[in-house]
């Protein structure tokens, strides 16, 4: 456990010798089972013998091409083709997913949630000796994450296994963990409301307005969510919550422009919203920003932070290449990014820290709304304070509307309205699980 940034994910992977490219394992020694864990391609045999890894961001984890059997099956080392089939049956099934509906599916067709739990399923399935999970629990629904639980329970105790999480979660850690160590200099706050001083939205007409939308599910699949109607007015910030793969981040995404809808329409400021991205002029461009599950996928390998941060500016606000650096500059201290991270890349950013670059870079737009899914799944509690707490600000200051998508439900009592979704009506209800203070009531 430890901070944002503080080289959780570096030093596990240091000691598996599977760092990224730039970083290497400058000094020390690992041994399993009290013989050398060799470096470069012995390295790597070694772990495909031993260990099974969860990386942060799924869709780096999952092969664009393959199937979800196959990329589970392949988890699984020896046996016959059918005896790794039905395993990976069996496994994902023990993390609440039916085969029958997903086998043939490929990662874009997941949700968010699906797509961390095809990538655990794929982690565990041949019984590692050594299980590796970072941030297992991002983006999972509460009953999904029971079965994440489970599985560690199944693991503790068993002669030559052995597991190692990084998480922020500090009641996940005490349930699963024997031993906590911390990375840094303070340890990790507990758990608990992530609240600061209530900010009432300001009224007025909807900045978003959704009427009679349905959604599909991706890859042509049945409708996840039927006739929504739904208002943001200036500032107000409407949360939805539910089960993983209820069309939560579908929804998101269909306003985003990036999938279709099945049916009826959104405007954004009484102005129709195009169906898709590609054809939506500058101001809407501008006014309607997304944060999706996959940071790492949203921002530009080679692109430096600075670079990727004054963009927007640059290309939506026209503003000068000075001015735009320096915007960029204020938004990265804003979300909580030191200043040296301008200057790196993608890879030579955390997981927490790209999910932070990748908010400060939607900001950037200076948009009236900001779809975000699950922004905060891979923050410390005192990282997802300062992004919610920015959030808050810009939401009291210009009118920012906020839909936002979480599985965590001390992020959605920030809202002033959780709504959630009902899968068997494929309706969004009002969630009666998250209190929402009177003074927070807005928008309903």
């Amino acid at each position: 456990m430890g901070e944002s940034g503080c080289g959780k994910t570096s030093a596990v992977l240091g000691a598996l010798d599977a760092l990224p490219a730039g970083l290497r394992r400058a000094a020390g020694r690992v041994r399993w089972n009290g013989v050398p864990v060799p470096a470069g391609r012995a390295a790597r045999l070694w772990r495909r013998a031993h260990v099974g890894l969860l990386g942060q961001d799924p869709s780096a984890d999952l092969h664009p091409l393959r199937t979800v059997a196959g990329l589970v099956a392949e988890g699984r080392a020896g046996g016959s083709r059918r005896e790794q089939a039905e395993a990976a049956d069996r496994v994902l099934r023990g993390l609440g997913l039916d085969p029958r509906m997903l086998s043939r599916r490929r990662p874009h067709e997941l949700s968010g949630g699906q797509a961390r739990r095809v990538a655990l399923a794929r982690a565990v399935v041949g019984d590692p000796d050594l299980l590796v999970l970072d941030e297992p629990t991002s983006g999972l629904d509460p009953a999904t994450l029971e079965l994440v639980v489970g599985i560690l329970d199944g693991r503790r105790g068993r002669p030559g296994r052995a597991t190692i999480v990084i998480t922020h979660d500090r009641a996940f850690a005490e349930r699963v963990a024997d031993t906590v160590a911390v990375v840094g200099d303070a340890p990790p706050e507990r758990s608990g409301p992530l609240r600061s001083v209530p900010v009432v939205p300001a009224r007025g007409e909807p900045v978003l307005e959704l009427r009679s939308l349905s959604v599909g599910a991706p890859g042509g699949g049945p409708l996840l969510l039927e006739g929504v109607d739904l208002a943001v007015p200036p500032g107000g910030f409407v949360a939805l919550v539910g089960p993983s793969g209820s069309g939560k981040s579908t929804l998101l995404r269909t306003l985003a422009g990036l999938h279709p809808p099945a049916s009826g329409s959104a405007a954004v400021s009484g102005s129709p919203l195009p169906e898709r991205v590609e054809d939506r002029p500058r101001g809407l461009l501008r006014a309607v920003q997304f944060v999706g599950q996959d940071p790492a996928g949203a921002l530009h390998p080679s692109h430096r932070l600075g670079t990727a941060l004054a963009r927007p500016a640059r290309v939506l606000l026209g503003e000068p290449r000075g001015r735009a650096l320096e915007r960029a500059a204020s938004l990265a201290a804003e979300v909580g990014l030191p200043p040296d991270a301008l200057a790196r890349t993608p890879g030579g950013l955390s997981g927490g820290q790209r999910q932070r670059a990748a908010i400060a870079r939607a900001l950037a737009a200076e948009p009236r709304v900001l779809l975000a899914d699950e922004v905060t799944s891979a923050l410390d509690a005192h990282s997802a304070r300062t992004v919610l707490d920015l959030l808050d600000a810009l939401r009291a200051e210009r009118g920012l509307a906020v839909l936002l998508a979480t599985h965590d439900r001390a992020v959605a009592a920030r809202a002033d309205l959780v709504l959630a979704v009902d899968p068997e009506r494929r309706a969004l209800v009002p969630d009666p699980l998250v209190p929402v203070p009177a003074e927070r009531r807005a928008g309903r």
